[in-house]
């Protein structure tokens, strides 16, 4: 019998307290999202499905009622509760009735608007579709509100680790000359045999083992490519013992790691969901993906607290990796640094991940990163589609939308909150800063791009050169003039603005007028 903690009977009460329809759990990872499905109140069968194989039996140790299993050469036969592979029971459909699950399961949701997900979604005929996910504000990265109609109940991971479910993490970087440039993108990740092709190599091998050394505390798991490259890894750390999906003694030597007789294990897959290593103070990832389930799986393994235990040190190995959707310790907090200039990045390591957000203002508030911006947010419209009628948004590090402005010499400010998984946001208004009013809460983007488009139309036509981009960019395309250069340049060097933005040295020669025009409003407004 497992005791629920307060945030796990209140998910499970939630849920029980539901009719019907398709919604949606985010919990962190290590937060116990398998206790709680397990605990829910059964009105008929339940299917579990699972994207990954070594996922389907992990829950079975958690119910006590009969558990089939529809993987591979294991098929179920009428059991209360069936977990299964997605990519098995695609295949299998015709041995079920379409009503035979009064509720379905979905575990790492963020999977199911794949259309292997959708063929059993598209069959099925449950009264209850519950979701789980740990990533529920990368609403850029994957939609799922074609699939789960909102959000019910969230804990993120900063809630886990400020309630001390969840232990702290020490972020830290080891450059050890990774090229990910010319790996290839397959399925949402690295191509695995070109990324280990990439990465399994002598002088970064070692740059792993040396980080190893110089960086990690107490008991290690390394992250590898693939076997061979966690074979290279461990050749090179004194004691280093690899364990991959064929290793038969997995359990000896779980049990000899928790007892400090291993002190580092290099692993190939293994332990991202669901292995019990209740004492793990580092991990160092030397497998990079840009798959943020994936990332996340693989820090969870170190997120349990220990006695003895300060925090989790995260140990991220890069190099050049020519995509800026490389997962690192900032996206387990939803945190994009695709802003943030690469020198600036450096003064991050070594900061606690609860720590991190109070260090980027300071990191973006400079003129190459105001540049850098302005390119984000029509980024982000293409991406996904969206129409935001010229209106001249700001898009943060943590996924929100700004856009500032004056009228009658009265300061406004418009936001947008960070889209989540399902393709909504919540709208505010400030006024001076201090007096704010929501416009809207649980609002689709393209509603809410809409919306506040209608408001500045209506309400503050005569600033529109402040917040309207067709009217900036009619002036703004060609370069600077003199007088503006002579202007930035002026202002950055003043004493005040040299130590508070740290671009002396910043070049002016480049900028369109656009650009200039950015800066010089960040400056005056500063």
């Amino acid at each position: 019998m497992i005791e629920l903690r307060d945030y796990q009977r209140e998910c499970v009460d939630t849920i029980n307290n539901l009719e019907s329809g398709s919604h949606l759990v985010a919990v962190a990872t290590g937060l116990g999202k398998t206790v709680i499905f397990s605990h829910l109140e059964r009105k008929g069968r339940m299917l579990i499905l699972s994207h990954r194989d070594e996922l389907v039996h992990q829950p079975e140790k958690y119910f006590d009622c009969t558990f089939g299993v529809e993987q591979a050469g294991e098929k179920s036969n009428g059991e209360e509760v069936v977990s299964a592979s997605v990519q098995s029971l695609t295949r299998r459909l015709g041995r079920f009735s379409p009503d035979d699950f009064d509720m379905i399961i979905t575990d790492e949701a963020h999977h199911a608007a794949a259309p292997s997900y959708k063929k059993i979604y598209d069959y099925f005929k449950p009264r209850l579709h519950i979701g789980f996910t740990a990533t529920p504000n990368r609403g850029d990265k994957v939609r799922l509100d074609d699939v789960f109609g909102d959000i019910i109940f969230e804990r993120n991971l900063r809630w886990g680790i400020e309630h001390k479910y969840l232990t702290n993490i020490k972020c830290l970087q080891a450059d050890i000359g990774f090229d990910l440039r010319k790996v290839k993108k397959k399925m949402g990740d690295f191509d695995s045999e070109q990324l280990a092709e990439a990465v399994n190599q002598e002088k970064m091998n070692a740059g792993v083992a040396k980080a190893y050394y110089e960086l990690a505390q107490g008991q290690t798991i390394i992250f590898a490519a693939n076997v061979a490259h966690a074979y290279a890894i461990a050749e090179k750390i004194e004691g280093a013992v690899v364990v991959t999906g064929k290793t038969e003694n997995r359990s000896e030597i779980i049990e000899r790691f928790t007892n400090r007789e291993i002190k580092c294990i290099v692993n190939v897959m293994v332990f991202t969901e669901g292995t019990d290593l209740p004492l793990v103070e580092t991990i160092i990832i030397a497998r990079p993906t840009m798959n943020e389930s994936l990332y996340t799986q693989m820090v969870g393994r170190g997120l349990r607290l220990y006695k003895g235990k300060d925090c989790l040190t995260l140990i991220d190995c890069v190099g050049v990796s020519g995509n800026k959707d490389l997962c690192t310790a900032p996206s387990l907090f939803g945190i994009d640094l695709s802003d943030v200039p690469e020198k600036k990045r450096t003064e991050l390591d070594g900061v606690m991940i609860t720590e991190m957000e109070n260090k980027l203002p300071a990191l973006l508030n400079n003129p190459e990163a105001w540049i850098i911006n302005t390119d984000e947010v029509e980024l982000f419209a293409s991406q996904n589609g969206f129409n935001t009628h010229f209106v001249n948004w700001t898009r943060l590090y943590d996924g929100s939308f700004i856009c500032n402005f004056k009228e009658k010499n009265v300061s406004y400010q418009l936001r947008l909150t960070p889209m989540t998984c399902i393709g909504t946001t919540n709208i505010f208004i400030s006024r001076n800063k201090y007096e704010i009013k929501e416009l809207g809460r649980d609002i689709k983007m393209q509603t809410a791009f809409d919306y506040t488009a209608k408001i500045l139309e209506h309400y503050f036509k005569k600033s529109a050169p402040l917040w309207d981009v067709r009217r900036m960019k009619v002036w703004g395309s060609s370069p600077a003039s003199d007088k503006q250069k002579d202007l930035i340049h002026t202002l950055l060097n003043q004493p005040k603005n040299i130590n508070r933005y740290h671009s002396a040295d910043f070049d002016v020669s480049v900028l369109t007028k656009y650009q200039a025009g950015i800066i010089l409003d960040k400056l005056f407004s500063s």
